[in-house]
């Protein structure tokens, strides 16, 4: 792979945000949502790029995401672990997913009006990725408005949770469908996820179908049934993810600016650790990818999780620290997909009665658990069906071993995890001891608006703000169906 660099340049509209003011674009005269001022596949390589360092590093991904899900804990600093967030990262964090969304938005008009019907699907499937992990943190938010770079809406209107979601099902049907016309335009070496491959571009288009469906089957069992059952129905139109192979990982080329972003923070911080329930689970389970996932804590060499949000930062050296492989590389992965979620999600599907193919729910999820274990290294036979045999693991038939299971194969990808701990409560998880807000008995349930958007957009934002509570709860995601949780 060449450079980053070589593809991602310095464009007009990537400064772009939904507050953005039109005098400066009047100042520099030109069209700042134009993609005509790079090469399509350079704007790719930015979205891609600035998505993967900006949502996957520890400011939009550790320290939050990853806590609030169960899977890390903070040994050091330990303030977002304990939900008292920076304001500067929320807007920090608005700002940017809203340039990528603007971008995809550029990619799309463009592959439009050079017929680029490969390109259109790409750019229709990565905003969709980007456009459901936004909903996903603030629930309700700017998306039809806020998408449509040139058109002028500088206040955008807040589209509702309910109304996002039928959005992103229709917007990846349709690229699954253009996928499947089989256009013949390429992707350029701006692809910096697959490197110009058509087909597994198709499979991450319809892996994500999956994942959105049954993001709905709580709140929509119809729409999501539907949806997996066209999927599985037709695997030649709609091909899924079928082995590691196809995972959607981006991989850094681990030389300076373009080190992968744990990595990065590991260089000169230490401010994070395996959670107590993440090392609990592991071990209880005698799993195999405790060593991997962890390292022994420096004191005595024990495997020891960290309480998620302690009252005060503990000693650090009776900790364990995050394994190797997923922060001690340069050229690591920023992990958008893996083939172990198909298998869980259709092994769910299957369990609700579905049809989504030949197997049964049972395979499905044993097929999940061996990906997740290939994946992390763990390749012995003999191991992996000692592991799938051991009393907390072994099928019964119930989804409670399935969400735990899915919940350890997302480690690294704190967005889908703590959507997933949202949805099945699964593994149980309290709010943090040391919260400055008492009464609750979750983590949070989203993320907090930016308070410019109560200054600047307040018309439009003012009944989406009124549903938090405490910045971090109040009015549940739309697919989120728990009860009796505050």
């Amino acid at each position: 792979m060449k450079k980053i660099s070589t593809y991602i340049l310095s464009l007009g509209l990537l400064g772009l945000t939904t507050q953005a003011c039109t005098n400066e674009f009047e100042a520099i005269n030109t069209n700042p949502n134009s993609p005509v001022e790079a090469p399509i596949t350079n704007v790719l390589a930015y979205v891609l790029q600035d998505f993967a360092a900006n949502y996957f590093d520890a400011w939009g991904n550790m320290n939050e995401p990853e806590t609030y899900s169960g899977h890390l804990g903070k040994i050091q600093y330990v303030d977002e672990a304990r939900y008292m967030y920076r304001s500067g990262t929320i807007s920090d964090l608005w700002t940017k997913i809203y340039r990528d969304l603007k971008n995809a938005q550029a990619i799309i008009d463009q592959a439009d009006k050079n017929q680029a019907t490969n390109m259109k699907a790409v750019g229709m499937t990565i905003q969709a990725y980007i456009g459901q992990i936004g909903t996903d943190r603030w629930r309700d938010m700017p998306y039809s408005e806020a998408i449509k770079g040139d058109a002028g809406f500088i206040t955008p209107k807040y589209d509702k949770q309910e109304d996002i979601y039928p959005m992103l099902v229709t917007q990846l049907k349709t690229a699954a469908d253009l996928f499947a016309a089989g256009g013949t335009d390429p992707l350029g070496e701006g692809d910096l996820l697959y490197a110009g491959k058509v087909a597994n571009w198709q499979k991450f288009c319809n892996s994500l179908r999956l994942r959105v469906a049954i993001r709905l089957s709580g709140i929509n069992p119809a729409l999501s049934k539907s949806i997996i059952e066209e999927i599985a129905a037709d695997p030649v139109k709609y091909p899924v993810f079928s082995s590691n192979e196809d995972n959607a990982f981006f991989m850094w080329t681990g030389s300076t600016p373009y080190i992968e972003p744990w990595n990065n923070d590991f260089r000169s911080r230490d401010d994070h650790g395996p959670s107590a329930p993440l090392i609990s689970t592991l071990t209880q389970l005698n799993d195999p990818r405790l060593p991997v996932y962890a390292k022994p804590a420096p004191s005595d060499g024990v495997f020891r999780g960290v309480e998620i949000g302690p009252v005060s930062s503990p000693t650090i050296s009776q900790f364990s620290r995050i394994g190797v492989r997923f922060r001690e590389n340069a050229a690591g992965f920023s992990p958008f997909m893996r083939y172990s979620e198909v298998l869980f999600i259709l092994s769910e599907a299957t369990l609700k009665g579905w049809n989504t193919g030949s197997l049964t729910a049972e395979k499905l999820y044993e097929n999940g658990v061996t990906a997740s274990l290939q994946e992390n290294g763990i390749t012995d036979a003999a191991v992996i069906t000692k592991y799938l045999n051991e009393t907390g693991v072994k099928w019964d038939g119930k989804t409670t071993k399935l969400y735990t299971q899915k919940w350890l194969s997302l480690f690294k990808d704190g967005h889908e995890a703590w959507a997933e701990s949202r949805r099945t409560d699964v593994p149980l998880l309290p709010a943090a001891s040391g919260s400055p807000f008492p009464g609750h008995n979750r983590p949070p349930f989203r993320y907090p608006y930016p308070s410019e958007e109560t200054t600047l957009n307040g018309a439009n934002s003012a009944a989406s703000v009124a549903d938090v509570k405490d910045n971090l709860w109040g009015k549940q995601m739309w697919w989120d169906t728990r009860t009796g949780v505050n």
